[in-house]
C-alpha cells in the first residue's frame, strides 16, 4: 500500500502538468521557423493551449524579460518528457522546412581575426572576418503586429474629462472648410509643455456598460497628425499626415509613443468576466484576427497580455410543462482573446482562436 501511495504522489504532479500542457495529436518532433511565423503560431503546432507560451518554453512571465530570441531558420525541438520546446541551431534540408534558413544581419562589431601559419617561414598571416550577428528586427514576434499595430499608436478611447479639456481645431488658413496634408490649422487651448507632435481625432461613439448603463468612454476616429509651428493663444500647426479630411471642431491628442508590442500571454490572477460590447469596424460578428472591445479595463484588473476565454450563452430548453421550469444549458467555450491595449474602463482584444462567430455581448472570462 505504501508503495502504491508513493507512486501516486510521484505521478500526480506529472499528470497535472501534462493536463496543463496538452500536446496536439499530430505534434511534430521538430519544426523549422519561417519568416511569417509568430511564437503563438509555433506553440500552436505543438500544444493545444498556445497561450501558455511561457510554460511551453520553460519560462514564466516573471522570469523571461525578452522573448525575441527565435529567428527564421531556427529549429524548434519538442521535448516530450517535459512537454517544453527548445531552439536548436538551424540546419538545411530539415523535414518541415518550406524556406531556406536565412543568414543573420551583420552587426557593427570588431572583426574576428583568423590566423594561418605559412609552411615556409613560420610567419603567421592574419586576415579580418566580419562577425555574423542576428538583429532583433528579424526575430519572430509574439503575435502578428500587422493585426494590432494601428491600434497601438493612435488614440482609441477618451473619457469625459479628456474630451472636455482637449485642444480644439478652431480655425483654418484662408478659411478652408476641409484640411489635408500640408495645410495650416489653428488650435485653442493647446498646452505648450506637452511637445510639438499631436494627433487629430473626432469622437465617434460612446461605450456604455450593457449591465449598468455606465458611460465607459468615447471611441474616436483617428484623422491624422500635426506639428506645432508656433504656440500662442491660437497655436499654429502644420498637418503632416491626414487619413480623413479634417475640419473645424476636430480635437487634438498628444501623440502616443513607446507602446510595448511584445506582450507575454498569461491568464488573469483573478476571475474576470467581461462582455464584448463592440466589434471594430461596426460589424455585428467577428472571426479570427478581428479586434473587439470589452467592457472591463485597468480598474477591473485587466492588463496587456491577458488571455481570456470566449463563451457563448447557453441555450434555454423549454420544458413544455407548467410544473417544470425551463432548462438553461451551460455557456459554451468556443475561442480565445488576447488583450493588447487597456484603458481605465475598456480594453481592446484580438480574436486568436474561434470555432464560432464572435457576437456582441458574448462573455470573455478567465480561462479555467
Amino acid at each position: 500500500m505504501r508503495k502504491i501511495i508513493s507512486l501516486i504522489c510521484l505521478l500526480l504532479p506529472i499528470a497535472v502538468y501534462a493536463d496543463e500542457l496538452a500536446l496536439q495529436d499530430n505534434a511534430p518532433d521538430r519544426y523549422v521557423v519561417l519568416k511569417s511565423d509568430t511564437l503563438w503560431d509555433i506553440s500552436a503546432k505543438f500544444f493545444k493551449d498556445p497561450w501558455k507560451w511561457p510554460q511551453i518554453w520553460g519560462y514564466n512571465k516573471d522570469t523571461i524579460k525578452d522573448p525575441h530570441w527565435i529567428y527564421p531558420g531556427d529549429v524548434v525541438y519538442l521535448d516530450r518528457s517535459t512537454r517544453t520546446l527548445r531552439v536548436g541551431e538551424p540546419t538545411s534540408g530539415t523535414a518541415g522546412e518550406s524556406a531556406p534558413a536565412e543568414a543573420g544581419t551583420l552587426s557593427e562589431v570588431p572583426p574576428v581575426v583568423e590566423s594561418e601559419t605559412s609552411s615556409f617561414s613560420g610567419a603567421v598571416k592574419y586576415s579580418p572576418r566580419a562577425r555574423e550577428m542576428k538583429g532583433t528586427s528579424s526575430a519572430i514576434p509574439m503575435i502578428s503586429l500587422k493585426d494590432i499595430g494601428p491600434f497601438l499608436a493612435r488614440p482609441l478611447v477618451v473619457e469625459d474629462d479628456e474630451l472636455a479639456g482637449a485642444p480644439v481645431l478652431a480655425g483654418t488658413y484662408e478659411q478652408r472648410k476641409l484640411l489635408g496634408t500640408g495645410d495650416v490649422a489653428y488650435a485653442e487651448d493647446m498646452p505648450s509643455d506637452k511637445g510639438n507632435n499631436w494627433q487629430i481625432y473626432r469622437p465617434d461613439r460612446t461605450f456604455k456598460d450593457p449591465d449598468t448603463g455606465e458611460v465607459l468612454g468615447h471611441e474616436v476616429v483617428y484623422l491624422g497628425d500635426a506639428y506645432v509651428e508656433k504656440f500662442g493663444k491660437l497655436t499654429t500647426l502644420r498637418i503632416t499626415n491626414s487619413v480623413v479630411e479634417i475640419t473645424i471642431g476636430d480635437l487634438f491628442a498628444q501623440a502616443t509613443t513607446g507602446f510595448n508590442s511584445n506582450y507575454l500571454p498569461h491568464a488573469p490572477s483573478k476571475d474576470i468576466s467581461a462582455k464584448v460590447i463592440s466589434i471594430y469596424g461596426g460589424v455585428l460578428q467577428a472571426g479570427q484576427n478581428a479586434v473587439v472591445t470589452l467592457n472591463k479595463g485597468r480598474r477591473d484588473g485587466l492588463e496587456n497580455g491577458h488571455v481570456l476565454a470566449l463563451f457563448q450563452k447557453g441555450e434555454i430548453l423549454p420544458s413544455h410543462s407548467m410544473f417544470k421550469s425551463d432548462t438553461v444549458l451551460p455557456d459554451m467555450r468556443y475561442g480565445l482573446l488576447f488583450v493588447f491595449r487597456v484603458f481605465d474602463k475598456v480594453s481592446y482584444a484580438l480574436v486568436m482562436q474561434t470555432r464560432l462567430p464572435v457576437q456582441l455581448l458574448d462573455r470573455a472570462s478567465t480561462p479555467e
